[in-house]
């Protein structure tokens, strides 16, 4: 029987045919109309010509050496021949093999992912080529991170101009600097830095292999959060590359064997110079804003001295805990039992690298029993006994209970990861440290305060403190510059009694040491700081004369024109203080502060120079008279101490009533150093705690390690430079310097 017209196998070809053409035409219509809508959403791929992804910004120490980062990713950018070939095999590898030959996108897999989502409950892999992967990095905004195709559909069509417009080598190049790494790494160079300190051109063919395999998930597959995983990972790196033809069998095996070794640190190491680095970025960012300081790569250049900073922080933070510890042990404030935390597994930011002996780190109390006090600190743990306690004067259960934070000295370690310790805490009172190179300004060292974790309020620069017997070389300048007296001149330490204005009662200065001795030198007088031959020097100069000389010295901050003023009852900054001083050893000159030397784009294009600037202030004679004066406190007076260096030397100290500031400021004839101690809230440091017994010593320990390595330097100390009408000539008190003029019996 003949099958009907329309069951014909010719017309249902044709029928058929015209479905099929139907049906064609209404998904090229769909997709047509789907690219029509997502065009006009689609990023401008041209401005990738011109894309720079944020970089570091590098603040550098004088001999090159990094003080601190500013960076909200840490990215290094390397170019593509910088990208060793093993680490471009490993990623290619790991991520997409097919890489250099598909045109950016894999529509099989992509079709396999769609089949798996429909079918799957739960996430599957996105198939997503390294070039989809740039694309959703670069444009975040305009595709979006919803798993969801119509972001994918974005996804590919920005992929595929990606492709047309750059060659596979400047793709790849781009992935290499963008991608995420952990830990804030971001680019092949960070994250290479970051898991094994060294430039990505150096890494070998396990290390390339295990920075590959991060890529899928780089915060729970690196080697710092699990090595397991890590190796894991590493592994099939290992083999996808074998399987390109990349390496052999035999040199995966031979990887396989080794354990991933990290060393480079999980987190940034905090810097040696916090507050100035702080003063750095303030000042970066009032000139070329926020964004340009996190994400544009900028270097700075300053004068820091590394040396010199450390031996500052060493210095002060011994001394702050020593004064601390006279005022008694304070209990720890935090708990971990109390938090609900794990003793055993929890982690302190502070514990960022090994422990090393003298160092103070914070530890947790794992137990007490026996005497002995149970700590722990990262893995190591450690022991202190009732000696390493003794200084508390308490019971060992006064002293700490299980779950305690609190801090350790380190006084000696055991290879079995084991040490012994001694508890210290954290010191309540403050402190600043400035160093000035006398000659050029910079900044070689500075502290703001016992702990910038604890407050970032920058005591050199910011705090206002009274001055103490550090306003004394003012008024002595000033009896001398205007060429009525002498360093020999002879000044009356007696009782005296002056008139302080209408209705107030007789102002009657009185000694440290509330005695009097009489008719004096005005040298020996600075030397031994003696209150009332300064008040007498400010009475016959009169006192708005005298505050001329420190505000010609840059001071700036208001000088009461009291009689008082002349020992210290004025206000002023250890930032004001040190420059003022630091313009004697230089010939009268003051050098501006500088903190950043040099600023340069990533390009190396100069944004900022800071050249030295000069402030011509006293006479070059004057300043040398002052100078020998100061030289004389060190070598006679109440800095004697400091005269065992055996290094030309001269500064002042300092100290207010009640014991409340301590003040040493000193120079020699390269740089000026100056130190404060004290509470924020005024009280007293302790009873006798003056500028010599609190301040003094931290001036020393700095300046004996910055003498020793001056010592290995020059062939001969430096020396003051002399004027030339400045003379020396005898007294009745032995040889004396004088302004040419001045000298005994040619005085006017």
């Amino acid at each position: 029987m003949p099958l009907p017209t329309f069951l014909s196998p010719r017309r249902l070809v044709r029928s058929f045919g015209l479905v099929a053409l139907f049906l064609a035409a209404a998904l090229f219509g769909t997709a047509s109309g789907v690219l029509f809508a997502f065009v006009g959403d689609l990023p401008q791929i041209s401005a990738l010509d011109n894309y720079a992804p944020g970089v570091i910004t590098r603040v550098l120490a004088r001999d090159g050496s990094l003080v601190g980062e500013f960076a909200t990713e840490r990215r290094e950018i390397v170019t593509f021949e910088e990208i060793p070939e093993v680490l471009r095999q490993a990623i290619l590898s790991a991520e997409d093999k097919e890489f250099m030959t598909h045109g950016g996108f894999h529509p099989l897999l992509m079709a396999r992912a769609a089949v798996e989502d429909l079918l799957s409950t739960r996430r599957t892999p996105g198939r997503s080529t390294i070039t989809q992967q740039l694309a959703r990095q670069l444009f975040p905004e305009s595709l979006g991170f919803e798993r969801a195709w119509i972001r994918k559909i974005r996804e590919v069509l920005v992929a595929i101009q990606i492709e047309k417009r750059y060659t596979k080598n400047e793709i790849l190049t781009m992935y290499c600097n963008k991608v995420a790494w952990g830990n804030r790494a971001f680019g092949v160079q960070a994250a290479s830095r970051l898991y094994f300190d060294k430039p990505a051109k150096d890494l070998t063919l396990g290390e390339a292999a295990t920075i590959a395999g991060m890529l899928p998930a780089p915060q729970r597959l690196n080697p710092y959060t699990s090595r397991e995983a890590a190796t894991i990972r590493r592994n099939y790196t290992l083999d996808r590359m074998v399987a390109e033809g990349y390496i052999t069998a035999a040199a995966a095996r031979e990887v396989k064997a080794e354990p991933i070794v990290a060393r480079g640190q999980p987190s940034q190491p905090p810097s040696i110079a916090p507050y100035f680095l702080e003063s750095i970025r303030t000042h970066l960012e009032e000139r070329y804003g926020t964004k340009a300081v996190y994400e544009n790569g900028l270097v700075v250049k300053t004068g820091l001295d590394p040396q010199l900073q450390r031996s500052a922080n060493r210095a002060l933070d011994a001394e702050l805990r020593r004064l601390d510890k006279l005022r008694g042990y304070r209990k720890p404030t935090r708990n971990l039992l109390d938090e609900k935390r794990s003793l055993d597994t929890y982690r302190l930011s502070a514990w960022s690298r090994e422990p090393a002996q003298g160092e103070v780190l914070p530890a947790i109390v794992m137990g007490t029993e026996a005497g002995v006090i149970r700590v722990r600190v990262g893995k190591w743990f450690g022991t202190i006994d009732a000696k390493g306690y003794a200084w508390t004067k308490r019971r060992m259960a006064d002293v700490a209970r299980p779950g305690d934070v609190i801090e350790v000295k380190i006084s000696s370690l055991d290879k079995d990861g084991t040490f012994s310790g001694v508890i210290d805490q954290p010191p309540a009172i403050q402190g600043a440290v400035l160093a000035i190179e006398n000659r050029t300004g910079q900044i070689m060292a500075m502290i703001g305060g016992a702990s910038f974790d604890r407050s970032q309020f920058n005591r050199a620069t910011q705090a206002l403190r009274q001055v103490g017997s550090l306003f004394k070389p003012f008024v002595y300048m000033a009896a001398i510059d205007r060429g009525g007296y002498t360093a020999a001149s002879i000044i009356d330490d007696t009782p005296a009694a002056f008139f302080a204005g209408p209705g107030q009662p007789l102002y009657e200065p009185k000694n440290y040491d509330r005695e009097f001795r009489g008719p004096m030198t005005l040298r020996r007088a600075l030397e031994l700081s003696r209150n009332v031959p300064a008040v007498r020097l400010m009475e016959a100069l009169g006192p708005a004369e005298v505050v001329k000389y420190p505000r010609m010295l840059g001071v700036t901050t208001p000088l009461p024109e009291f009689l008082s003023v002349a020992i210290g009852s004025a206000e002023g900054t250890l930032l004001e203080m040190a420059s003022a001083y630091s313009a004697l050893p230089n010939q009268g000159v003051r050098m501006s502060p500088i903190t950043a030397l040099e600023v340069t784009d990533r390009d190396g294009n100069m944004l900022e120079q800071q050249r030295p600037m000069p402030h011509e202030t006293i006479r070059a004679d004057t300043a040398y008279i002052v100078t020998e004066l100061l030289r004389g406190v060190v070598q006679h007076g109440t800095a004697v101490r400091a005269n065992a260096l055996q290094w030309p030397l001269g500064g002042k100290t300092g100290t207010t009533d009640d014991y409340t500031d301590a003040w040493f400021l000193g120079f020699d004839p390269d740089i000026t150093v100056g130190v404060w101690l004290g509470y924020d809230q005024k009280r007293t440091i302790g009873s006798g705690q003056t500028g010599t017994e609190a301040a003094l010593p931290v001036w020393i320990a700095i300046m004996k390690d910055w003498v020793a390595r001056r010592r290995a330097e020059l062939a001969e100390p430096p020396q003051f430079q002399r004027p030339g009408n400045v003379v020396v000539a005898l007294t009745a008190n032995g040889p004396e310097v004088f302004i040419a003029g001045t000298e005994p019996g040619r005085q006017p």
